[in-house]
This record gives C-alpha cells, sequence and structure tokens, in this order.
C-alpha cells in the first residue's frame, strides 16, 4: 500500500553488516565426507584437472573409462573444458581473486583427494546476502552426498556468520542443478531471462534462495537427507 515502509532492522542485525568483510574470511570447514579449504592452485590445480579432463580416472572406488566432460561437468559453467591444466588454473585463479568471494577445494575425505570446486561469491555485507556458485564436482564423486554436504556446509557457515539470504542460481536449462537446488531446500524466485551471453550462446538464469528464517527447517532436512 501507497507510504508504508518495512520496519526497522535491529541493532544486532545491522551491526553485523559491518562485522562482515568484503571478500569472505578463510576457514575450512569440514564434514563427515569432504572437506572444503581454501583453493591453493599450486597444490589443486593439477590434481583437479586430472579429474575433470574426461580422461579415464581411478578412485573412491569406482573405474571411470573417458568421459565427456562437457556434458558431465561444463556445460552450463561460464567456461571450459579446459585442453589444459593451464587454462584450468587461468579460470580458478580468477575466482581465487575475486574481490568478494571465496573459492573452496573440495576433498574427498576417504581418499583426501581433490574432487570438485565450490565458491562464496557476490558477497554483499551490506546487504547480508550471499551466493553460492562456481561449483562442479568429478565424476569420481557424482551421484553422492559431496554436494549435499558442502552445501550444507556453506549454508551453516553462512548463516553462523549473520547472513540473511544465501543465493544459488544455475543455467535454465541445467535440469540436474534445478533440481539440486530445490531438494536442498532451496526456493525458486524466477527466471531472469537474456541474463547473461555464455559461450556465444543466450542464458536464462533460474534463481533460487534460501532465507535465515528458512533455515532451522532447511537444515533439518539436509541433515536427515544426509543421514540416508
Amino acid at each position: 500500500m501507497t507510504g508504508e515502509i518495512a520496519e526497522a532492522l535491529s541493532a544486532e542485525v545491522l551491526a553485523t553488516i559491518s562485522a562482515l568483510p568484503l571478500k569472505p574470511a578463510a576457514t575450512i570447514l569440514e564434514g563427515g565426507t569432504v572437506r572444503l579449504v581454501p583453493i591453493d592452485l599450486q597444490r589443486d590445480n593439477q590434481l583437479l584437472f586430472e579429474v575433470s579432463s574426461g580422461e579415464a580416472i581411478t578412485g573412491n572406488g569406482k573405474d571411470i573409462a573417458a568421459y565427456d566432460s562437457d556434458a558431465l561437468i561444463w556445460r552450463y559453467m561460464a567456461a571450459g573444458p579446459f585442453a589444459t591444466s593451464c587454462k584450468l588454473g587461468a579460470f580458478l585463479f580468477a575466482q581465487s581473486q575475486a574481490e568478494n568471494g571465496l573459492c573452496f577445494c573440495v576433498f574427498d575425505k576417504a581418499s583426501d583427494r581433490q574432487v570438485g570446486v565450490v565458491n562464496y561469491m557476490n558477497n554483499f555485507p551490506s546487504h547480508l546476502k550471499i551466493e553460492l556458485g562456481n561449483i562442479w564436482y568429478s565424476p569420481l564423486v557424482q551421484r553422492t552426498n559431496a554436494n549435499l554436504e558442502s552445501t550444507y556446509l556453506l549454508l551453516e557457515h553462512a548463516f553462523s556468520l549473520g547472513y540473511r539470504r544465501v543465493e544459488w542460481k544455475c543455467d535454465a536449462l541445467n535440469e540436474r542443478s534445478r533440481r539440486a537446488a530445490l531438494r536442498m531446500g532451496f526456493k525458486f524466485e524466477g527466471i531472469q531471462e537474456s541474463h547473461f551471453i555464455i559461450k556465444e550462446r543466450n542464458r536464462d538464469t533460474a534463481w533460487y534462495r534460501v532465507l535465515d528464517s528458512e533455515w532451522p527447517e532447511a537444515k533439518l532436512a539436509l541433515q536427515s537427507l544426509l543421514r540416508k
């Protein structure tokens, strides 16, 4: 109704705005099956390339024949597939240097092996919102709980810091990502049409979110899924 104004936020919420840095503070997030560690390209880049390049890989109890890395990993990402580890490194370096993001390498704890990448990105402390994005996993851990637990750890950490909103965005054609978002408790907000041009193609973007008020229920649901 015209003339109405939203209720002012509490002093505690407003104080959180000044406490949070633009670049999220580096931290290690550890779960039962994965460990998220701020990326170190010297340590991680070559090994991440080896598990995402399309070449045959063995590990985690799996023998994976040569595969289409575009179809399984890179099709809906901003770049990739990568012909060399140097090109993958350039992609990851930009994420690691983002002034309002934090790039994590995902380690499988059982094998202590690098198996994917996740990011806090588009951090806006002034609005107490942050996004999870640039997420990908090797076929070694696809269809496991790696993404589920990594997302749980990122959400838990963000809301413990005082964020009010965590976003998830993906190509509207990426049905696998859209199903994952809903399964993990994100709520669909709509499609932003002609949002980007990626790899010389149009991208419409599907928007999802979890709010701090929704997190307790979503947290219980994620914990239940992780126990299965």
